[in-house]
Protein backbone atom coordinates (compact mmCIF):
# COMPACT_ATOMS: atom_id res chain seq x y z
CA UNK A 1 0.00 0.00 0.00
CA UNK A 2 1.59 3.38 -0.71
CA UNK A 3 2.27 6.12 1.95
CA UNK A 4 -0.04 7.95 3.19
CA UNK A 5 0.01 11.42 3.35
CA UNK A 6 -0.05 14.16 5.92
CA UNK A 7 -0.22 17.74 6.12
CA UNK A 8 0.23 20.69 8.70
CA UNK A 9 -2.68 22.70 10.02
CA UNK A 10 -3.11 25.71 11.81
CA UNK A 11 -6.44 26.83 12.69
CA UNK A 12 -6.40 30.29 13.78
CA UNK A 13 -8.75 33.72 14.75
CA UNK A 14 -8.88 36.69 16.45
CA UNK A 15 -11.07 36.25 19.91
CA UNK A 16 -12.72 39.77 20.54
CA UNK A 17 -13.87 40.39 24.50
CA UNK A 18 -15.34 43.38 26.13
CA UNK A 19 -13.40 43.32 29.58
CA UNK A 20 -16.52 45.01 32.13
CA UNK A 21 -14.94 47.90 34.70
CA UNK A 22 -13.02 45.65 36.96
CA UNK A 23 -10.76 43.79 34.56
CA UNK A 24 -11.05 47.13 32.44
CA UNK A 25 -9.75 48.94 35.46
CA UNK A 26 -6.40 46.27 35.66
CA UNK A 27 -6.08 46.27 31.94
CA UNK A 28 -5.94 50.42 31.91
CA UNK A 29 -3.26 50.21 34.54
CA UNK A 30 -1.30 47.86 32.42
CA UNK A 31 -1.66 50.51 29.90
CA UNK A 32 -0.41 53.08 32.22
CA UNK A 33 2.45 51.21 33.97
CA UNK A 34 0.61 50.86 37.28
CA UNK A 35 -0.70 47.42 38.56
CA UNK A 36 -4.40 47.65 39.96
CA UNK A 37 -5.80 45.31 42.90
CA UNK A 38 -8.53 44.62 44.70
CA UNK A 39 -9.12 44.64 48.65
CA UNK A 40 -12.20 41.99 49.45
CA UNK A 41 -13.70 41.88 52.48
CA UNK A 42 -11.47 39.33 54.33
CA UNK A 43 -8.64 42.09 53.88
CA UNK A 44 -6.86 40.71 51.72
CA UNK A 45 -5.00 42.34 48.53
CA UNK A 46 -5.36 40.63 45.19
CA UNK A 47 -4.16 40.73 41.47
CA UNK A 48 -5.42 41.05 39.23
CA UNK A 49 -8.60 42.12 41.18
CA UNK A 50 -11.72 39.98 40.80
CA UNK A 51 -14.76 41.02 39.51
CA UNK A 52 -16.95 39.94 42.65
CA UNK A 53 -15.85 39.68 46.57
CA UNK A 54 -15.12 35.45 46.97
CA UNK A 55 -16.79 36.00 50.20
CA UNK A 56 -19.50 38.35 50.43
CA UNK A 57 -19.97 37.97 46.28
CA UNK A 58 -20.76 42.23 46.22
CA UNK A 59 -19.49 44.12 43.14
CA UNK A 60 -15.58 44.61 43.48
CA UNK A 61 -15.60 48.30 44.38
CA UNK A 62 -12.25 48.55 46.68
CA UNK A 63 -9.53 48.99 44.31
CA UNK A 64 -5.56 49.69 45.06
CA UNK A 65 -2.93 50.56 43.29
CA UNK A 66 0.71 48.71 44.01
CA UNK A 67 4.23 48.67 43.45
CA UNK A 68 5.56 46.53 40.22
CA UNK A 69 8.22 45.03 42.88
CA UNK A 70 7.12 41.68 44.50
CA UNK A 71 8.73 37.89 45.37
CA UNK A 72 8.52 34.74 43.06
CA UNK A 73 6.77 32.02 45.57
CA UNK A 74 7.17 29.33 43.03
CA UNK A 75 7.96 29.18 39.09
CA UNK A 76 8.26 26.65 36.60
CA UNK A 77 11.42 26.16 33.56
CA UNK A 78 10.35 26.86 29.87
CA UNK A 79 13.00 25.13 28.07
CA UNK A 80 10.98 25.02 25.01
CA UNK A 81 9.02 28.25 24.42
CA UNK A 82 5.68 27.78 21.82
CA UNK A 83 4.63 30.44 19.52
CA UNK A 84 2.59 33.23 21.37
CA UNK A 85 4.52 32.91 24.64
CA UNK A 86 6.39 36.09 25.69
CA UNK A 87 9.53 35.21 24.87
CA UNK A 88 11.72 32.82 22.12
CA UNK A 89 14.13 31.53 23.95
CA UNK A 90 13.80 29.20 27.34
CA UNK A 91 12.60 31.91 30.27
CA UNK A 92 10.07 31.04 33.50
CA UNK A 93 6.86 31.43 34.31
CA UNK A 94 6.57 32.74 37.86
CA UNK A 95 3.79 32.88 40.41
CA UNK A 96 4.96 36.51 41.69
CA UNK A 97 3.62 38.42 44.74
CA UNK A 98 3.57 41.73 44.39
CA UNK A 99 4.65 43.61 47.67
CA UNK A 100 1.76 45.12 49.30
CA UNK A 101 -0.36 41.96 47.83
CA UNK A 102 -1.34 38.61 49.53
CA UNK A 103 -1.93 36.41 46.45
CA UNK A 104 0.21 35.91 43.23
CA UNK A 105 -0.59 35.83 39.92
CA UNK A 106 1.35 34.12 36.98
CA UNK A 107 3.44 35.70 35.10
CA UNK A 108 7.04 35.82 32.78
CA UNK A 109 10.67 36.17 34.21
CA UNK A 110 12.98 37.15 31.76
CA UNK A 111 15.87 34.65 32.68
CA UNK A 112 18.25 32.79 30.23
CA UNK A 113 18.49 29.83 32.93
CA UNK A 114 16.92 28.09 35.88
CA UNK A 115 20.12 28.90 37.98
CA UNK A 116 19.03 32.64 37.46
CA UNK A 117 15.85 32.18 39.34
CA UNK A 118 14.56 30.92 43.22
CA UNK A 119 11.93 30.69 45.22
CA UNK A 120 11.97 33.79 47.20
CA UNK A 121 13.68 35.81 44.90
CA UNK A 122 12.93 40.04 44.39
CA UNK A 123 11.83 40.68 40.96
CA UNK A 124 10.71 43.80 39.48
CA UNK A 125 8.54 44.57 36.39
CA UNK A 126 9.62 45.92 33.35
CA UNK A 127 7.56 47.71 31.01
CA UNK A 128 7.13 47.76 26.99
CA UNK A 129 7.91 50.90 25.83
CA UNK A 130 4.54 50.89 24.02
CA UNK A 131 1.21 49.53 25.42
CA UNK A 132 -2.09 49.03 24.68
CA UNK A 133 -3.35 47.40 28.40
CA UNK A 134 -2.38 43.68 27.62
CA UNK A 135 -0.55 41.09 29.74
CA UNK A 136 2.08 41.38 26.97
CA UNK A 137 2.77 45.12 28.25
CA UNK A 138 4.96 43.60 31.20
CA UNK A 139 7.29 40.84 31.98
CA UNK A 140 9.41 40.61 35.45
CA UNK A 141 13.28 40.86 35.91
CA UNK A 142 15.54 39.76 38.82
CA UNK A 143 15.47 43.30 41.07
CA UNK A 144 19.16 43.11 41.02
CA UNK A 145 18.77 43.36 36.88
CA UNK A 146 20.43 46.79 35.37
CA UNK A 147 17.95 49.83 35.06
CA UNK A 148 16.27 50.47 32.23
CA UNK A 149 14.11 53.87 31.39
CA UNK A 150 11.58 54.67 33.52
CA UNK A 151 8.26 53.87 31.15
CA UNK A 152 6.80 56.06 29.47
CA UNK A 153 2.87 57.22 30.71
CA UNK A 154 0.43 56.47 28.98
CA UNK A 155 -1.31 59.50 27.02
CA UNK A 156 -4.49 58.20 26.34
CA UNK A 157 -7.29 59.21 29.12
CA UNK A 158 -10.30 56.13 27.75
CA UNK A 159 -10.04 53.37 29.91
CA UNK A 160 -9.49 49.90 28.61
CA UNK A 161 -12.97 48.12 27.72
CA UNK A 162 -12.09 45.27 25.22
CA UNK A 163 -8.91 42.93 24.16
CA UNK A 164 -8.28 41.45 20.63
CA UNK A 165 -6.82 37.45 21.70
CA UNK A 166 -5.50 35.89 18.97
CA UNK A 167 -6.41 31.66 19.08
CA UNK A 168 -3.55 29.60 17.20
CA UNK A 169 -3.68 26.11 16.75
CA UNK A 170 -1.08 24.44 14.69
CA UNK A 171 -0.90 20.78 14.19
CA UNK A 172 -0.17 17.96 11.71
CA UNK A 173 -3.20 15.55 9.96
CA UNK A 174 -2.70 12.43 9.05
CA UNK A 175 -4.84 11.13 6.21
CA UNK A 176 -6.48 7.41 6.39
CA UNK A 177 -4.98 5.08 3.00
CA UNK A 178 -8.13 5.67 1.70
CA UNK A 179 -7.98 9.57 2.60
CA UNK A 180 -4.71 9.68 0.84
CA UNK A 181 -5.79 8.04 -2.28
CA UNK A 182 -8.62 10.70 -2.93
CA UNK A 183 -6.02 13.47 -2.75
CA UNK A 184 -3.72 11.37 -5.11
CA UNK A 185 -6.69 11.39 -7.52
CA UNK A 186 -7.54 15.02 -7.11
CA UNK A 187 -3.64 15.89 -8.26
CA UNK A 188 -4.21 13.56 -11.47
CA UNK A 189 -7.97 15.14 -12.02
CA UNK A 190 -10.01 12.48 -10.50
CA UNK A 191 -12.48 12.53 -7.65
CA UNK A 192 -11.91 9.32 -5.94
CA UNK A 193 -14.69 7.41 -3.90
CA UNK A 194 -15.32 3.93 -1.88
CA UNK A 195 -18.32 1.58 -2.09
CA UNK A 196 -19.48 -0.08 0.49
CA UNK A 197 -19.55 -4.40 -0.75
CA UNK A 198 -22.83 -4.28 1.71
CA UNK A 199 -25.00 -1.90 1.07
CA UNK A 200 -23.15 -0.55 -2.17
CA UNK A 201 -22.90 3.10 -1.22
CA UNK A 202 -20.14 5.38 -2.16
CA UNK A 203 -18.28 7.74 0.13
CA UNK A 204 -16.28 10.66 -1.24
CA UNK A 205 -14.38 11.59 0.55
CA UNK A 206 -13.80 8.11 0.95
CA UNK A 207 -14.16 6.40 4.53
CA UNK A 208 -12.42 3.00 5.61
CA UNK A 209 -15.60 1.03 6.97
CA UNK A 210 -19.56 1.75 5.77
CA UNK A 211 -20.70 3.93 8.55
CA UNK A 212 -23.86 2.34 7.87
CA UNK A 213 -22.89 -1.54 7.78
CA UNK A 214 -19.12 -1.18 9.42
CA UNK A 215 -17.58 -2.99 7.21
CA UNK A 216 -14.08 -2.07 5.16
CA UNK A 217 -15.29 0.54 1.84
CA UNK A 218 -12.58 -2.21 -0.46
CA UNK A 219 -13.82 -0.87 -3.67
CA UNK A 220 -12.46 2.65 -5.50
CA UNK A 221 -14.82 4.25 -7.63
CA UNK A 222 -14.00 7.46 -9.90
CA UNK A 223 -16.93 9.55 -9.72
CA UNK A 224 -18.18 12.59 -12.01
CA UNK A 225 -17.29 15.79 -11.25
CA UNK A 226 -20.73 16.88 -11.77
CA UNK A 227 -23.83 16.71 -9.47
CA UNK A 228 -26.45 18.90 -7.71
CA UNK A 229 -26.68 21.16 -4.84
CA UNK A 230 -28.43 19.83 -1.85
CA UNK A 231 -28.31 22.24 1.07
CA UNK A 232 -26.33 25.72 1.12
CA UNK A 233 -25.78 28.28 3.07
CA UNK A 234 -25.24 32.24 1.86
CA UNK A 235 -22.08 33.42 3.74
CA UNK A 236 -22.22 37.43 4.65
CA UNK A 237 -20.42 37.87 7.23
CA UNK A 238 -16.63 39.19 6.82
CA UNK A 239 -14.10 37.27 8.74
CA UNK A 240 -10.11 37.41 8.92
CA UNK A 241 -8.44 35.38 6.07
CA UNK A 242 -11.71 35.44 4.19
CA UNK A 243 -10.51 34.74 0.07
CA UNK A 244 -13.58 35.57 -1.07
CA UNK A 245 -15.75 38.80 -0.89
CA UNK A 246 -19.71 38.04 0.87
CA UNK A 247 -22.05 37.50 -0.16
CA UNK A 248 -20.82 34.24 -1.81
CA UNK A 249 -22.15 30.28 -0.93
CA UNK A 250 -21.17 27.13 0.73
CA UNK A 251 -22.93 24.21 -0.19
CA UNK A 252 -23.28 20.56 -0.28
CA UNK A 253 -22.85 18.79 -3.80
CA UNK A 254 -24.21 15.44 -4.05
CA UNK A 255 -21.22 13.89 -7.15
CA UNK A 256 -23.35 11.94 -9.80
CA UNK A 257 -22.67 8.22 -8.39
CA UNK A 258 -22.12 9.03 -5.00
CA UNK A 259 -23.74 8.96 -1.82
CA UNK A 260 -22.99 11.72 0.42
CA UNK A 261 -22.55 15.32 -0.73
CA UNK A 262 -19.59 16.87 -0.97
CA UNK A 263 -19.11 20.68 0.56
CA UNK A 264 -17.71 23.08 -1.58
CA UNK A 265 -18.48 26.56 -2.85
CA UNK A 266 -20.86 27.49 -5.85
CA UNK A 267 -19.70 30.60 -8.08
CA UNK A 268 -20.50 32.20 -11.43
CA UNK A 269 -24.19 32.91 -10.15
CA UNK A 270 -25.98 35.32 -8.09
CA UNK A 271 -26.21 34.09 -4.59
CA UNK A 272 -29.70 35.02 -4.79
CA UNK A 273 -30.52 32.39 -7.67
CA UNK A 274 -28.64 29.69 -6.26
CA UNK A 275 -31.22 26.98 -5.21
CA UNK A 276 -31.40 23.51 -4.07
CA UNK A 277 -31.64 20.96 -7.05
CA UNK A 278 -29.09 23.37 -9.00
CA UNK A 279 -26.96 20.69 -11.10
CA UNK A 280 -23.30 22.65 -10.95
CA UNK A 281 -20.13 21.13 -12.54
CA UNK A 282 -16.09 21.30 -11.14
CA UNK A 283 -14.60 24.16 -12.07
CA UNK A 284 -10.45 23.17 -11.98
CA UNK A 285 -7.50 25.27 -11.36
CA UNK A 286 -4.95 25.00 -14.32
CA UNK A 287 -2.92 21.81 -13.51
CA UNK A 288 -0.09 23.64 -12.90
CA UNK A 289 -1.21 24.73 -9.57
CA UNK A 290 -2.43 21.45 -8.85
CA UNK A 291 -1.66 19.61 -5.61
CA UNK A 292 -2.72 16.65 -3.33
CA UNK A 293 -6.09 18.90 -2.05
CA UNK A 294 -9.50 19.60 -2.44
CA UNK A 295 -8.55 22.87 -3.75
CA UNK A 296 -7.64 22.38 -7.17
CA UNK A 297 -10.82 22.33 -7.66
CA UNK A 298 -11.63 26.12 -7.60
CA UNK A 299 -15.18 26.36 -7.04
CA UNK A 300 -18.61 24.77 -8.75
CA UNK A 301 -20.55 27.00 -11.53
CA UNK A 302 -23.98 25.60 -12.86
CA UNK A 303 -24.18 23.73 -15.66
CA UNK A 304 -27.31 25.36 -17.06
CA UNK A 305 -29.16 21.51 -17.06
CA UNK A 306 -32.72 21.53 -15.55
CA UNK A 307 -32.85 21.31 -11.76
CA UNK A 308 -32.50 18.09 -10.47
CA UNK A 309 -35.79 16.41 -8.97
CA UNK A 310 -36.12 16.41 -5.54
CA UNK A 311 -37.11 12.47 -5.44
CA UNK A 312 -33.42 12.25 -6.65
CA UNK A 313 -31.62 13.44 -3.61
CA UNK A 314 -33.92 13.90 -0.71
CA UNK A 315 -32.40 10.95 1.15
CA UNK A 316 -29.13 13.07 1.41
CA UNK A 317 -30.01 16.11 2.88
Amino acid sequence: MSRTLSAPVTVAFDYTRSVGPVLGRFLTGLRDATFVGARTSDGRVVVPPPEFDPVTHAATTDFVDLPDTGTVTSWTWVSEPVAGQPFDRPFAFALVTLDGADAPFLHAVDVTSPEQISTGMRVRARWAAERSGQMTDVVFEPADAPDTDAPARATADDPVTGIVTPVHLDYTYAASPEESAFFRGLAEGRILGQRCPTCQKVYVPPRPACPTDGVPTVEEVELSDTGTVTTFCIVNVPFLGQKIAPPYVSAYILLDGADIALQHLILDIPVEEIRMGLRVKAVWKPREEWGTTIENISHFAPTGDPDAAYETYQHHL
